[in-house]
């Protein structure tokens, strides 16, 4: 079977590379804000809509007169940006339609917005890639990349450039994990409960990089704020705050990429629950915590790792009473508040941890 995998890599470039980088993004940038102001007026005026390739036609007969500066940057920097356009109308039409909620696309900013895709001629050298336009750069680690390039994105995260290399492989169907099977109840107090049928559970702590860091970042953006607009100590504030988010985000992401790939592994079937976690962040006072755990990436992440590694998901019902159920007798209260970390069966008498009979009961879901 063909799967598409992503390889990213930190790159290394020279200061003429790094302006020939931020030339790219503000161009895919430019032309991404351009098809956006253009379908927003042509709706308003006369009700109808366009498409990406319609709106690179033009863009290139402009490009002749208005935008010469085009010319110094890859045509796919901006045709590229104008598809993300396009399928980013079509995920807010299709939500409309599913009853889902996705916001309607918002103009990109210089600073937060600051990527690119490019397609065609992209080559993998000795700790370098080869990109269109921008030649030989060069990587801050070794590369190890697998398949058939299909397209590079090249992305800014406070002064750091990366490139993440999208790759088709073929590989045979995976071999089924020999493995228990578990349930994982996800949380607050432990990012996971993981309760497997032989018998062992098994408590993870998750790292909260945000919330470790919330009193340092409060301060620097405390500071930030007191700094002359336009100043350069306030750009340098900036990337300061930049830098430090990127951290937080570097911590989450690894603990859940490390966590996601030894259960996908060692686990024959893995039972989460289907959490509707837009839901839960609209409640003020969990909504931080929440966003700094990273369900929603845990369950993402599980989902196309099962599915490399041979092992099954099982995703139970959005209203599955997991955490009030009990999983001696099958006895259900009627209300268990969350500050209640534990409580005693009524019907059995049975005395059970909150997290770790929700694991159970999601692990006899596994069948």
């Amino acid at each position: 079977m063909k799967v598409t995998r992503a390889y990213r890599y930190e790159l290394d470039p020279n200061r003429e590379q790094r302006i020939l980088l931020a030339k790219h993004a503000g161009a895919a940038r430019f032309a991404y804000n351009w098809g956006l102001a253009q379908r927003v007026e042509l709706y308003q005026q006369a009700g109808k809509t366009t498409n990406a390739i319609e709106q690179h036609r033009e863009l290139n007969r402009l490009k002749k007169t208005e935008y010469l500066w085009l010319y110094e940057v890859s045509k796919c920097a901006p045709q590229e940006a104008l598809r993300d356009l396009d399928r980013a109308f079509q995920n807010f039409f299709r939500s409309l339609k599913e009853g889902r909620k996705v916001g309607f696309p918002r103009f990109r900013k210089k600073g937060r917005d600051d990527r690119f895709r490019l397609t065609g001629s992209i080559r993998v050298l000795a700790r370098a890639v080869q990109l269109p336009r921008l030649g030989v750069i060069r990587l801050k680690e070794e590369p190890g990349v697998q398949g058939r390039i299909l397209s590079a994105t090249v992305s800014r995260e406070a002064d750091r450039w990366y490139v993440s290399l999208t790759v088709e492989v073929e590989q045979s169907d995976p071999v089924p994990v020999e493995g228990p099977a578990v349930g994982i109840d996800v949380g607050l107090h432990h990012f996971a409960t993981v309760a497997g049928d032989d018998g062992t559970v098994a408590k993870v702590e998750a790292p909260r990089p945000l919330q470790r860091t919330l009193r340092l970042l409060r301060r620097r953006q405390r500071q930030h704020s007191r700094k002359k607009k336009g100043s350069k100590n306030r750009r340098k504030s900036a990337l300061r705050l930049a830098r430090m988010h990127r951290r937080v985000r570097n911590i989450r992401r690894d603990f859940l990429h490390q966590l996601t790939m030894r259960l996908a592994k060692t686990k024959r079937v893995i039972v989460v629950e289907d959490l509707a976690v837009s839901g839960l962040l609209q409640n003020p006072k969990l909504a931080r915590h929440i966003a700094d755990v990273g369900w929603g990436e845990f369950r993402r992440m599980l989902v196309y790792k099962c599915g490399w590694y041979g092992s099954q998901l099982v995703v139970a019902n959005r209203y599955y009473p997991s955490s009030k159920t009990c999983s001696c007798c099958g006895h259900v209260l009627e209300g268990l508040p969350l500050d209640v970390r534990a409580w005693d069966c009524p019907a059995c008498g049975t005395h059970h941890d909150r997290d770790v009979n929700a694991a159970r009961n999601l692990l006899a879901l596994a069948g």
